[in-house]
Formats: structure tokens, sequence, C-alpha cells
């Protein structure tokens, strides 16, 4: 090998490895804004599941023993999710984890599983929350109606004359 093939080896193995650190620079800090649960948390631990409720085509609320609730994200649409009669998780190992996990339900035609986006354990204001947006819940505090006009309520003018005598 030449002097001028080294160095071009050389060059090409430094550009690679600058590359590969900006990526995975990239891969450690994307998705952790706004998280207020440790990494630690965005698995489920598969035989703790005890049921869920769809709040749309992406979106579930998962509960497990404990009493503990995650919001479970898939990377698409799964449609047909709410009428379908029941899902199942699958991963290789026990803990369902966002990217690794998927989810399999009944009423899909080519039995394909589509792979979770993220799992985010949730606080019960949280829950809340969601069930409010998705509109599964009615929020609490109820927005005052409009004034209406009622018939015979006009209010009478006085004569400011008519005090003087």
């Amino acid at each position: 090998m030449t002097r001028f093939q080294k160095r071009q080896l050389t060059i090409k193995q430094i550009l690679i490895g600058f590359s590969l650190s900006i990526l995975t620079a990239c891969a450690a800090t994307s998705g952790d804004e706004g998280r207020s649960v440790s990494r630690g948390s965005d698995c489920i631990y598969e035989p703790s599941i005890r049921g869920y409720s769809v709040l749309d085509e992406s979106n579930l609320i998962v509960s497990t023993s404990g009493r503990r609730k995650y919001h479970v994200t898939l990377q698409r649409r799964a449609f047909g999710l709410r009428s379908s009669w029941g899902i199942a998780f699958r991963s290789q190992t026990n803990n369902i984890c966002s990217a690794f996990g998927e989810v399999i339900f009944d009423g899909h035609f080519d039995n394909e599983a589509i792979r979770i986006a993220d799992i985010r354990r949730l606080s019960p204001e949280e829950e809340d929350d969601l069930l409010i947006r998705y509109g599964k819940k009615k929020p609490e505090i109820e927005q005052t109606p409009v004034p209406q006009d009622v018939k015979g309520a006009e209010v009478e003018e006085l004569d400011p004359a008519a005090d003087d005598n």
C-alpha cells in the first residue's frame, strides 16, 4: 500500500468515526425532552398487564398491577383497534419497551404487528388529562352557559323628577 492510499484510508476512518459520534449523540438525546419519568419506566413487565383502554387508533392506556397506568403510543395508526376484541403485546423478553415491543390485535387482516413508539408512565392527573383530551371523560369543571334573555325581566326606568316630590 502506498503512502497516498494509507493517507486516504486514515481520512476515511476519521470521517466515519466523526459521523458515528454525531449519530450516537443525537440518538442519546432524542425523545428525552419533557419527560417527567425516568428512562427505566419506559418498559412494562408483560405479566403485570391487567387491562387497557383505547384512546384512538394509535394511543392506549395500559393498566398494570399496583394500579400503575402507562400511555402507549404506536408508531402508526392501527385501523380497527377501537373495535377489536383484544390485543396482545409481543417482545423478545417479558419487558414491553419503546421501539422494541409490538402490539397485535384481533381484527387486523394480515396479522401484522405494530411497533410501539413510546411508553410513558402516567400520574393520575396525566391519565385524567389524556381521557379528557381524547373525549373519554368529561371535565369536572363545567363551563357556565351563555346568559339568555328572560321574558318579563325588563328594567323599569324611574323618573328622577318624581323623587323630588
